[in-house]
């Protein structure tokens, strides 16, 4: 048994004495409990001793003005001492707060609680957030709006202690729309827009990951699920995982692992039989081969609104932004914003005749809706500034590697550039244009931050892995390096997904 199979037969993960950490301080938390304090979402960050990170979930990346408000202010208030009051979007739509002290923590969790938001369960082996198209319910490019699916599926399990020792973390993505915008192919439970006898529903496919070897695509189950069952069938899918995942070898107890072992016909017909039921075959893909990151000013499928996507700074935000987003929320459209999952943010339901004002907010000077094509597809995940596994500084390296991407390409189609501090893949590398691994390399006799790099990657309906075409380059030189590569990328103006 490993040391966190270990630690979970101790006791459940969800059983974490907060008052008394808060009393005592972070220096009396011993190394079990810094792992148990993941499971309510609350995560010490070895580069910043003494303060914690706490990751906030939200399905779809949906929240009000006065939830993101209050994360604003929270942002503001834990920022004081460092002098850096910001937050991060991530690729799972959630938000992690930084500089949190743990004598701030029981205070924190009860002012989330108060407004509807949770940390529980967004940390080790748990189902992490639920990831959805952040425009759903809006867009007319949707087969149909998965918003209540996945609050109804985080409500079976959040809270719920027989969700919380599974082997390993558990991916889910559940969406609607008919262009590429999730990332379902790395995800344990992909459910995709489907019809079968004139029902919308969703195919399923499972196994998916990023990390723990490197990528594996999620297989399709040719099973169809009728969205009053959705919720439901992830259940069962996770109950299946818990029950007979492997749990020998952190690095081999992923669903994909269990897969491989038992194959898809087991997992189909144990499915079945958790279910009581037979499924349906799979149907018809509803999916178109286009994507889109929800980036720009688009119509609403409701008659004279519009939702507009602003790119932010590789998911890094200022409290202030939190509490200016809040206002035009509030003063533009219906009081609500949503986080996507390439670190953005969509502010919905604004009307034809306040467009031209809200575009003139200076908030949007910061966080544009016309980015250039490099901006709008650069991604970049914590990075050594706060993570612990972090080899290499992601963001501040990106945006200035973005910066010079711009100077030198000139019009160019939508290039995504992602990059991930290690291996775990949290900036989704895998499925990028170029993919950019964090290393470290050696110099002249010096340790450097250095990247492996990855081209030709991409998801959707016909995924696929980047190719591994250079290692241990320097950071220093790649933007002379990528110079080269990107000369074989076409040069053409953008096409909008509008509808």
């Amino acid at each position: 048994m490993n040391r966190i199979e270990s630690l979970k037969a101790e006791r459940d993960g969800l059983d974490v004495d907060l008052v008394r950490f808060a009393r005592e301080g972070w220096r009396t938390i011993a190394d079990d409990d810094k792992e148990r304090l993941k499971w309510v979402g609350v995560f010490h960050r070895k580069p910043t001793p003494g303060h914690f990170m706490m990751r906030i979930r939200m399905p779809n990346g949906i929240v009000s003005a006065a939830q993101a408000r209050l994360l604003g202010e929270i942002t503001l208030e834990a920022g004081q001492a460092s002098g850096r009051p910001i937050a991060d979007i991530t690729t799972r739509q959630q938000l992690q707060l930084r500089w949190v002290t743990i004598e701030k923590v029981p205070e924190v969790m009860a002012r989330l609680e108060a407004v509807g938001l949770s940390s529980l369960q967004t940390g080790m082996d748990n189902i992490r957030g639920i990831v959805g198209c952040p425009a759903t319910g809006l867009t007319p490019r949707e087969l149909l709006d998965t918003s209540g699916i996945a609050a109804a599926f985080q409500a079976i399990f959040l809270g719920n202690r027989a969700f919380t020792n599974l082997p390993r973390k558990f991916n889910v993505t559940i969406t609607g729309c008919l262009e590429h915008c999730t990332g379902g192919e790395t995800q344990d439970i992909s459910m995709t827009p489907a019809m079968a006898e004139g029902v919308a529903g969703f195919n399923v496919a499972v196994g998916g990951k990023q990390g723990s070897g490197g990528p594996t695509f999620a297989q399709p189950l040719d099973a169809f699920v009728r969205p009053e069952d959705a919720a439901d069938v992830c259940a069962a899918i996770v109950f299946i995982f818990r029950d007979h995942g492997p749990r020998e070898a952190r690095s081999r107890a992923r669903l994909a692992f269990l897969i491989a072992e038992r194959g898809i016909a087991w997992m189909r017909q144990e499915l079945e039989a958790r279910l009581g039921r037979a499924l349906p075959p799979a149907g018809c893909d509803a999916r178109a081969t286009t994507t889109t990151d929800h980036v720009g000013v688009f119509r609403q499928k409701q008659p004279g609104l519009n939702y507009i996507g602003l790119k932010t700074s590789v998911g890094r935000i200022t409290g202030e932004q939190l509490l200016e987003l809040a206002r035009l929320a509030e003063k533009y459209g219906r009081g609500e914003l949503r986080f996507t999952p390439l670190q953005n943010v969509l502010l919905p339901h604004v009307p034809d005749a306040r467009l031209g004002d809200l575009t003139q907010e200076p908030l949007l000077k910061a966080l544009r809706y016309n980015p250039s094509e490099v901006q709008r597809g650069l991604v970049a995940c914590t990075g050594t500034d706060f993570c612990n596994l972090a080899l290499i500084d992601t963001k501040t390296r990106a945006l200035a590697l973005a910066r010079e991407f711009e100077q030198g390409l000139g019009a160019t189609r939508p290039i995504s550039v992602r990059w991930s501090g290690c291996p775990a893949s949290c900036g989704n590398h895998h499925t990028a244009d170029i993919g950019l691994q964090g290393c470290k390399v050696k110099v002249d006799g010096k340790i450097v931050d250095g990247v492996h790099v990855f081209v030709g990657g991409r998801g959707g309906t016909e995924p696929r892995a980047g190719l591994r075409v250079l290692e241990d380059v320097p950071c220093d030189e790649l933007p002379q390096v990528l110079e080269r590569l990107v000369r074989f990328f076409p040069r053409a103006g953008r096409k909008e997904a509008e509808p």
